[in-house]
């Protein structure tokens, strides 16, 4: 197994605060991960006390992503991905899963957090035929992702961007669709779009639960509805179901009875 290539950034050199939580390990505390403080695993308890079924959206995103990597890989034929805000690294990481029925697939991901800069290096690894990069950088500047992408990417092939529970974090709902906007644009026909986020509307204790959260300290993740996740996809070719709960999308044979879950997501293809 090769080493991953890292483009450090200012974040590199920030000091890890942990007197504060913080979203990335409050969710991998929910994953069941240890890379995480005392203050996250607190404000973890204390948003579970309040709504358990987090631990299940935290979960059935991931298992959402891993179906949508699948798809990409095995039956689009894509082998380029942008995984931007991927968080601490856990089980069934966008290159694990690409990388097993691809081992030439490339992915690069992209955080400005300290602590998934910390352990970037010792975890993302790429099998050799492929290549696994890291950027250290923020969604909101996705220009800088773009040219940093570029350095392990061709732009000029099909590309997979994922954006997975990371709009939310984007207070402003317009400045969150030009982001998504440019990033696509940058990219050619033949591109995918993967987008999943917490939905309001659907569950009155999931937005009871969050509303507390975002007045911890922590840095807020606002819940859109679900008309507003679906226009993220506007001007691309939404797949089969559209944006649904992320159980719904495409389950696995055990999963056709899924329950309806607050987080909503979807998969559409650039023409």
């Amino acid at each position: 197994m090769s080493d991953p290539e890292t483009t450090p950034g200012t974040a590199a050199h920030q000091k890890i605060d942990t007197s504060v939580p913080h979203s990335a390990r409050i969710w991998n505390y929910w994953l069941g991960g240890k890379d995480n403080y005392p203050v996250d695993e607190e404000a973890g308890d204390a948003y579970t006390g309040v709504f358990p079924g987090i631990v299940t959206i935290a979960r059935s995103s991931r298992a959402f992503l891993r179906r949508n990597i699948t798809y990409l890989v095995s039956e689009a034929g894509i082998r380029q991905f942008l995984d931007i805000g991927t968080g601490l690294p856990t089980a069934d990481n966008t290159h694990e899963v690409a990388q097993r029925l691809a081992p030439e697939s490339r992915i690069v991901y992209v955080d400005n957090d300290p602590m998934v800069l910390a352990h970037a290096r010792a975890l993302l690894y790429s099998t050799p035929e492929g290549a696994t990069a890291y950027v250290d950088s923020s969604v909101l500047d996705p220009e800088r992702v773009l040219a940093a992408a570029a350095g392990t990417l061709d732009l000029s092939r099909p590309t997979a961007l994922i954006l997975s529970n990371i709009l939310g974090h984007i207070a402003d709902y317009d400045e969150a669709r030009s982001i998504v906007t440019r990033l696509m644009d940058a990219l050619p026909s033949g591109s995918y779009l993967s987008v999943n986020d917490g939905s309001r509307g659907i569950d009155p204790g999931f937005e009871q639960a969050q509303d507390g959260y975002n007045k911890s300290g922590a840095l807020p993740y606002n819940l859109r509805s679900v008309e507003e996740i679906t226009s993220f996809f506007d001007g691309l070719e939404l797949l089969e179901p559209g944006v649904v709960p992320v159980t719904r999308w495409r389950p696995d044979a055990d999963g056709a009875d899924a329950p309806v879950i607050a987080e909503h997501g979807g998969l559409a293809r650039k023409p």
